[in-house]
């Protein structure tokens, strides 16, 4: 273990494994897309509860905050997740909220209306190829597939494992067992 790793547990996933060459190390912290697989049931009982929730997942850093315990086919996360999600056209990633983490959804393609909200303010904007936009912590955010086309956004979050977002406690997701 390294002087980083005594001081930050973090690090641990950047610590080199006992005995491994540079080489070794180096292909275990690449995630390539042929060896990704998109993952339709990560949000399966969204979209077991309304159709327009199904969205997909690809894990390339942690496991983000879906829910999902383990994925060893990932890099391992020291101080933030990374994942692309594909929301089809028409689709919604629900309304939700991070209290522990803030959370960036990259544009790849598509186009995606978010919607934020705190303490009853409401605020919307719609974002093209290569739009960002980081949510703090604390605040309420939708993603709305408004195009004509499959949306494909990268998303991170700013913990190697956050917490499971939480629903309003009026939408009926809230009420649903993962």
């Amino acid at each position: 273990m390294n002087d980083r790793a005594a001081l930050d547990p973090a690090a641990l996933s950047w610590a080199a494994p006992e005995g491994a060459t540079l080489s070794t190390w180096m292909e275990s912290r690449v995630a390539r897309y042929q060896t990704r697989r998109y993952d339709w049931d990560t949000l399966k009982f969204q979209a077991d509860y309304d159709p327009k929730y199904r969205r997909a997942q690809m894990r390339y850093v942690g496991t983000g905050g879906t829910g999902v315990a383990k994925d060893a086919n990932t890099v391992p996360a020291g101080h933030f997740t990374f994942s692309t999600m594909v929301i089809p056209a028409g689709n919604v990633g629900p309304l939700h909220i991070h209290h522990d983490v803030e959370e960036i959804f990259f544009v790849l393609r598509g186009t995606l209306k978010v919607i934020c909200e705190k303490d009853g303010e409401r605020w919307e904007s719609i974002l093209h190829e290569r739009d960002l936009i980081s949510v703090p912590p604390g605040v309420y955010r939708e993603e709305q597939n408004i195009g004509e086309e499959e949306c494909l956004m990268c998303v991170m979050l700013g913990a190697a494992k956050p917490v499971t977002p939480n629903y309003p406690p009026d939408s009926p997701l809230a009420k649903i067992k993962r």
